[in-house]
């Protein structure tokens, strides 16, 4: 590698630096300024990221999986959890800015009533703290 590869590389590990410590500042002021960018973040973007969370390092691992099971129509499966990701940008970020929500249980708490909603919100909390 030449001087200007390490430069090239030293520029770009300092602007990433910059950028993670610009947005730790900035998200450090409140819970709701950390998971939902103060709820500035364009819906589309939010929706993005819902999706981008669906997706982990075992993500290939799965699919590989799918294939070697099911050949190669097993990708038929994952490709319907990546349609169903594109409707969770396009028809549910929307829903969930304008609801002023932040999470799943407080969704639950909103739509559902009753004891039937109470059984359902206690067990999402009992899961979500377990984890």
């Amino acid at each position: 590698m030449e001087f200007i590869d390490y430069l090239i590389i030293a520029v770009y590990f300092l602007v990433s630096i910059g950028i993670a410590l610009y947005y730790s500042k900035r998200a450090s002021k409140s819970s709701e300024e950390f998971f939902l960018s103060g709820r500035n973040l364009p819906w589309y973007l939010a929706g993005l990221s819902m999706v981008a969370t669906t997706f982990a390092a075992d993500t290939p691992l799965a699919v590989t999986e799918l294939v070697w099971k099911n050949g190669i129509s097993g990708n038929w499966v994952w490709w319907n959890f990546a349609f169903g990701g594109v409707l969770t940008v396009f028809f549910f970020a929307k829903l969930w800015r304008r609801a002023g929500i932040m999470t799943e249980v407080e969704f639950a708490e909103i739509r559902y009533a009753g004891k039937p909603a109470k059984f359902l919100r206690d067990l999402r909390r009992y899961i979500l703290v377990s984890l």
